[in-house]
């Protein structure tokens, strides 16, 4: 299902879209979520760790996540960090190699390559999805695509 560069396919794509309904089908809220960053993470073999972060005033606070530890940024200032610039612009941002941004805040020394992911409601930044691999340039344009999809069926399962 892995193209040999070790990129996300297409099909790959489809397929954890129909395994996230089927997860988050039967659960609401917190427990939802939960399920949902669960599917990402066992789905695709870059994704190392996965976070969702949801705003709460002029933060964005860790909601649910999975991953081999847990980080200690559990409350980032809006405009701060990747995450925080994420969601200050509201726009996806693709680091390739964290090393190089200085608005990486470091999580863990694995940690190579992240995505951060914009979730709208009525137009206005709600949460985020937070996806860090330990591999170099490990997010593609299909990534961005992908998980922009994602975070429009979570955008509902936040209350």
């Amino acid at each position: 299902m892995k193209a040999s560069n070790g990129r996300l396919t297409r099909e790959q794509a489809r397929e954890v879209l129909l395994k996230i309904d089927a997860a988050v089908g039967a659960t609401q809220g917190r427990e939802a979520r939960e399920a949902l960053v669960n599917a990402l993470r066992s789905s695709v073999p870059t994704y190392s760790w996965v976070g969702l972060y949801g705003v709460e005033g002029k933060d964005l606070v860790l909601d649910a996540w999975t991953g081999p530890a847990a980080t200690e940024h559990t409350r980032i200032p809006i405009g701060k960090g990747v995450c925080g610039f994420a969601a200050k612009a509201g726009r996806t941002e693709i680091v390739s190699d964290v090393s190089r941004d200085p608005r990486y805040l470091q999580c863990f020394l694995s940690t190579r390559a992240e995505i951060v992911v914009p979730v709208f409601r009525d137009g206005a930044v709600i949460g985020e999805i937070d996806i860090d691999s330990d591999q170099l340039d490990a997010f593609s344009t299909l990534d961005r695509e992908f998980l922009e999809a994602v975070a429009r069926k979570l955008s509902s399962l936040w209350s």
